[in-house]
């Protein structure tokens, strides 16, 4: 074998690092994927506490006279509220499985006939042979499913409950080892305003997805509500919950009403009322007011959002789909950092430009950022 030239040991050397960055994507991965167990409430968690960090720093700059809320004291409090908060979310989701369960075998054959009846329009044999598929699935072995995971719902609420105690816990240390992981103060600066940066934009974005998914919530409860639809309660709920995924949340946040209404009443009048109004309270607000709320504070590709959202789904599942965005936006931001990392960041935003949002996150950061 001939000696081996200065020309090929740099291309050796690439074949390397891009095999050692193939082993690691695969170990991350099935890192993902195994351990979603205590990884999903980890990254609730931690977006929890992110979020009640950010209401703490606020709260404990007010003075009133000489009177102040120890920063010790609004973390305890902060605490309490999420795990009651969290504990009051379970009793909910559990009290509208078990009203689904009630009626779900009835259902489910008005169901089954009514999706039949839908394509009538292309023959008898089509429509018998869509309510034979149909007939195949076993929707009550799904709701029986989806009722025996309360019991993993309950454990995933406890361990975010407890990670978030432990957060606050360590929260006053956190500047602390930033400042040991990096000595030299400039790093340690630039990471503090990456963190910064990251923390504004997540809030930013939760707040505004949380105050327009209520609004869509509390206009869908009313309209169902007049219509006499059933489920109209839980239906809410889904749209609210819904609606925190991007695009594809909010169509199915349509389409359910007009299915309940469909199997419900005779004719299609009210499925195609129920349809049109809920479709318009959806176009109006995702559309109108959610971009005017949102503003371009968060510079995303929709092709990239798109992207992350399927991948995310695999991974995690619905919860995924729910955290695809603000894992998004925290590796734009990381990456908009590191110069061998930049050109992802820039494939991620939406026109290219990446310092806007950087920029804005740690302007506006600065003013309420703050980790003691």
């Amino acid at each position: 074998m001939g000696p081996v030239t200065s020309d090929s040991r740099p291309l050796a050397d690439r074949a390397i690092r891009s095999l050692i960055a193939i082993i690691a994507t695969g170990v991350v991965l099935v890192a993902l994927l195994q351990g979603r167990f205590f990884l999903i409430p980890l990254a609730i968690a931690i977006l929890l506490f992110s979020l009640t960090s950010a209401a703490i720093d606020f709260i404990s700059r007010i003075r009133i006279g000489s009177f102040y809320l120890p920063n010790w004291l609004a973390s305890v409090v902060a605490v309490v509220l999420i795990a009651a908060g969290l504990i009051a979310l379970f009793g909910m989701a559990t009290a509208q499985i078990d009203s689904i369960m009630v009626v779900a075998p009835d259902y489910a054959d008005r169901m089954q006939e009514a999706v039949a009846a839908l394509f009538v329009w292309l023959g008898d044999d089509v429509a018998q042979s869509v309510l034979a598929a149909f007939q195949d699935i076993n929707f009550g072995a799904y709701v029986r499913t989806l009722a025996g995971q309360a019991g993993n719902l309950l454990v995933a609420t406890l361990l975010v409950i407890l990670y978030v105690g432990f957060l606050f816990a360590e929260r006053p240390w956190f500047r602390a080892k930033i400042a040991n992981l990096f000595p030299e103060r400039h790093r340690a600066e630039n990471v503090d305003r990456i963190v910064t940066s990251i923390g504004h934009s997540v809030h930013h974005y939760i707040l505004v997805k949380t105050v327009v998914s209520a609004g869509t919530a509390i206009l869908v409860y009313a309209l169902l509500s007049l219509l006499s639809v059933d489920f109209a309660e839980t239906l809410a709920i889904l749209s609210f919950v819904l609606n925190f995924i991007p695009n594809i949340g909010s169509i199915v946040a349509t389409l359910l009403p007009a299915i309940v209404a469909l199997v419900q009443f005779e004719g299609w009048t009210m499925p195609l009322i129920v349809l049109m109004s809920v479709g318009g309270i959806q176009f109006a607000i995702g559309n109108v007011i959610d971009p005017m709320l949102m503003g371009r504070a968060l510079h995303l590709s929709s092709f990239a959002i798109i992207l992350s959202l399927t991948f995310w789904g695999a991974i995690w599942g619905v919860v995924g789909m729910f955290l695809a965005v603000p894992i998004m936006v925290i590796v734009m931001i990381v990456c908009s950092q590191v110069p061998e990392l930049r050109p992802i960041a820039i494939l991620l935003s939406r026109d290219g430009r990446i310092s806007d949002t950087l920029t804005a996150g740690m302007d506006d950061g600065r003013a309420g950022g703050r980790w003691e």
